[in-house]
């Protein structure tokens, strides 16, 4: 593929990202004002959100034979647009049960488009030979800023119904815009090409899928703590340290920072250090900054605590993404990013009840203990390659 056409994939995919955090962030900053609507209790809200989680692990495990068979960058166009539109219907919603059905929609596009695009995007890291993928990722994470900021500016203007559907009018005309970029583009591993002569599809061996999973475990560690500190991170501010909930809503926004700034680093960093040793320097430092974190006694350190973690995690999900995906494609790109986004719903729950046994500091230092375990992970499969 010519070079010019290289560039204008990776600018299609980036485009992508960054819309796929764009709108599931608009999404979240409205569903206070979802749950008041449809008059859902906290356990039926807690309930009718788990569509969102049903919906996106059920999708990952099918998308990667989608993307075999029908090519990743149709794939990510199709679930981009109907991640658009499933995002303007929470609002119509009246009770529990149906919110839940229709984020089970909106979940099972997201999944699929996570796993479509970075299928698309290994692919291009293969074709570029240089370390992009925390760009990309970097990109999802500025649209979702973005995406967060814009819903905390109009909530007091704007209707859930209104804001939702301008995200999802705004959603279509970047997918019309970038998805007639990337179709233009030829998929760098055409459809149907893990496939034998006779038809049948070639499965990675034993060896190959035990080494998807351990990346996979690596995605999952990571997002444990991205789940986490969403959920308690805030909480452990206001409630331990005494902070005002406007100071304690600070917290957050440096973990997201400072994860934004290592992605938008982290090219350079793989360039210079190598994955092995990104990974290795990343789990540590996350580490170390959780430990600050959660057991700091003032709200500086513990700020600080939190920026130093976001720094450390960041380049780790992407890097273990496109390991996974160089060595079984499509299929390993939704394993590991299924055991991710796993960890993502593992953490908020398994910090609850560690909190009802020990306290929320002692809680939190399971982050650093996954950071620590990522690292080991790293180093013990420091000499896998991609054949």
């Amino acid at each position: 593929m010519p070079g010019t056409d290289l560039v204008r994939l990776r600018l299609a995919l980036t485009a992508f990202f960054a819309l796929d955090g764009f709108v599931f962030a608009g999404w979240v900053v409205r569903i206070p004002a979802i749950k008041e609507q449809t008059g859902a209790s906290a356990s039926a809200l807690g309930l009718a959100l788990l569509g969102v989680s049903a919906g996106a692990v059920i999708t990952m495990t099918l998308t990667g034979r989608l993307c075999r068979r029908y090519g990743s960058h149709l794939v990510t166009v199709v679930c981009a647009v109907l991640l658009c539109l499933s995002v303007g219907l929470p609002p119509l919603t009246h009770s529990a049960l149906a919110l839940g059905t229709v984020l089970l929609l909106f979940g099972a596009a997201y999944g699929g488009i996570n796993v479509a695009f970075n299928s698309a995007a290994v692919d291009l890291v293969a074709a570029l030979g240089r370390p992009v993928m925390p760009s990309f990722h970097a990109a999802f994470s500025l649209g979702g800023m973005t995406g967060a900021g814009l819903g905390a500016l109009v909530a007091g203007s704007l209707s859930p119904t209104r804001h939702l559907w301008g995200l999802a009018a705004v959603g279509l005309l970047v997918t019309a815009v970038a998805g007639r970029a990337l179709m233009r583009c030829e998929p760098l591993t055409p459809a149907d090409a893990g496939r034998t002569e006779r038809g049948a599809p070639r499965r990675p061996d034993r060896r190959t899928r035990a080494l998807v999973i351990v990346f996979g475990l690596i995605a999952l560690c990571t997002a444990y703590g991205e789940g986490a500190l969403a959920d308690w991170g805030t909480l452990h501010l206001e409630e331990d340290l005494g902070a005002s909930p406007g100071a304690a809503a600070v917290g957050y926004s440096c973990f997201a920072l400072a994860m934004t700034v290592g992605r938008l680093s982290g090219t350079t960093l793989l360039e210079r250090l190598g994955r092995t040793r990104t990974v290795l320097a990343g789990g540590t430092t996350a580490a170390a900054g959780m430990l600050l974190g959660a057991l700091a006694p003032s709200l500086w350190a513990a700020l600080l605590g939190y920026a130093v973690t976001g720094l450390g995690l960041a380049n780790l999900f992407p890097v273990a993404v496109e390991r996974a995906g160089a060595l079984a494609g499509a299929g390993g790109v939704a394993t590991a990013s299924t055991l991710g986004y796993g960890g993502m719903l593992l953490g908020p729950p398994a910090i609850g009840f560690m909190t009802d046994w020990f306290s929320l500091p002692a809680a939190l230092t399971s982050v650093a203990v996954l950071a620590a375990v990522a690292t080991v992970i790293g180093f013990a499969t420091r000499h896998v390659r991609a054949d």
